[in-house]
């Protein structure tokens, strides 16, 4: 009698201790093609034609395109900050630079250049523009300034600022440092070390300078000159010198008594008034008045009166606004190299694409917005980095800041400079050698400055 199992079931078969798997012999490529990959009817009908086919050229790049699009080289050297969606955009690897361009020089391109936007200031305060600081009542009215009414914060503020001062010029006379500015609410004032511009001796220019400023100046020791001034004067003698046989000599003093003795002959003499001596003195003054806030106001010290200077400027209560948007704010201090309580910045830089119209048609035009505080030494940089970058050929367009345009006055020297030795004495500035020759020259611009320089085929050209 059978009995039966549970879960038992007839057709049940016990699987095998080795398992066989079949393989299935693959198919002639030739004989048949497969229905997912049809051949394009161009070609299929070029097949059925007996037609020889030409096979597609490989491409070098990625993703296989043969079109290769004409990029911003300056799309590397952009730093503006990004959002999310602008940055998702810019690609993330490879060369922004031409086709062909070697990313490992585009990398260095690109941190040669962010080492030349580097400079160091002091006070630092983000939300406030600290450069230019003549005329910017404006961009800092509304701004938060708690120091305005807070005179304790203003006597730390100006206690900081009177050691990174002097800071600076330590380094300065020590040959450290090259040259630094001095930006107040009313004029600028730019240190240079000695070796540079073709003087042997630490030099300061003021500028612009009113009467008021050089009488205190007067007052308080500081021996200066008015370069462009006596430049003008200078040629203003030589003219006179070359018509003075034309002209008739000028009436001395004595003469000017005799032409009043006359009116005591007739007994009028007190009835005429005379000029008194106030009224010959606001005369002779007219000129000096008249060049406040002008170019020509520029004042030059020399030597170890830029020391007095330095005295003067730190003790000196005119030198911080008392009202408006910048009162209590001390002056902004400027340097190409680090200093005590500085801050290290960055000049923005932002690349630009448009298109113009040539005979041709429209092509690409690309260019490099750099913005803020330029100093010469970073001007010089970029010019050498352009030149190596764009293969001798460029253009470049300075807004300089006006008040600093007298800055380029040929100093009054009293030997010929050794230019040979000056980039050697300042090997230890952190300035590049070739920076250091440009520098070292006398300045040719006088009361100008550069407005463009081009080059084409590794030739300056440059207008002011």
């Amino acid at each position: 009698m059978a009995v039966s199992v549970p879960g038992y079931s007839p057709s049940f078969k016990r699987p095998p201790e080795i398992v066989r798997l079949r393989r299935k012999r693959s198919r002639n490529r030739g004989a048949a093609v497969p229905s997912a990959l049809p051949e394009p009817t161009p070609r299929r009908a070029a097949l059925a034609a007996g037609l020889p086919l030409r096979s597609f050229p490989s491409s070098g790049g990625r993703g296989g395109a043969t079109i290769v699009a004409r990029r911003n080289p300056f799309a590397r050297l952009d730093n503006r900050p990004r959002v999310a969606d602008e940055a998702r955009e810019q690609p993330s690897r490879g060369p922004q630079g031409a086709p062909g361009s070697d990313p490992k020089l585009s990398t260095e391109l690109r941190c040669a250049l962010q080492q030349t936007l580097v400079y160091w200031l002091h006070p630092a305060f983000s939300w406030l523009p600290l450069f230019p600081r003549i005329g910017a009542d404006k961009k800092m009215a509304g701004k938060s300034s708690p120091w305005s009414n807070d005179e304790t914060l203003q006597q730390t503020l100006m206690s900081d600022w009177s050691v990174s001062f002097t800071s600076l010029y330590n380094l300065l006379k020590t040959k450290l440092c090259p040259f630094f500015y001095v930006c107040t609410y009313q004029f600028t004032v730019l240190f240079r070390a000695a070796g540079l511009a073709g003087s042997d001796v630490v030099t300061a220019l003021v500028s612009p300078t009113t009467r008021g400023l050089r009488e205190a100046m007067k007052n308080e020791g500081v021996e200066f000159s008015l370069p462009l001034l006596e430049e003008s004067g200078r040629k203003k003698k030589g003219r006179e010198a070359n018509l003075e046989s034309e002209e008739e000599p000028a009436a001395s003093d004595d003469d000017e008594e005799e032409s009043f003795s006359w009116l005591e002959e007739i007994g009028v003499q007190d009835q005429i008034k005379k000029p008194d001596m106030i009224s010959v003195k606001l005369i002779r003054e007219k000129n000096e008045v008249q060049m406040d806030h002008r170019p020509e106001s520029v004042v030059l010290v020399k030597g170890l009166n830029t020391f007095t200077l330095l005295n003067f400027l730190i003790n000196c209560k005119s030198l911080v606004a008392t009202s408006g948007a910048q009162a209590g704010l001390p002056p902004t201090l400027l340097s190409p190299v680090a200093f005590r309580g500085a801050s290290m910045q960055m000049l923005k830089a932002r690349s630009i694409n448009v298109k113009t119209q040539d005979l041709s048609g429209y092509r690409d035009k690309f260019s490099l917005e750099i913005t803020g505080p330029i100093m010469p030494h970073a001007l010089q940089s970029m010019i050498m980095l352009l030149r190596s970058s764009q293969r001798g050929s460029f253009s470049a367009g300075m807004y300089a800041h006006e008040p600093t345009a007298a800055f380029n006055v040929c100093l009054p020297l009293e030997k010929e400079p050794h230019r040979k030795d000056a980039p050697k004495d300042l090997a230890n500035c952190g300035l590049h050698p070739k920076t250091l020759q440009q520098l070292s020259q006398i300045p040719l611009l006088g009361k100008s400055s550069l407005r463009n320089v081009e080059m084409n085929d590794y030739i300056f050209s440059w207008r002011s």
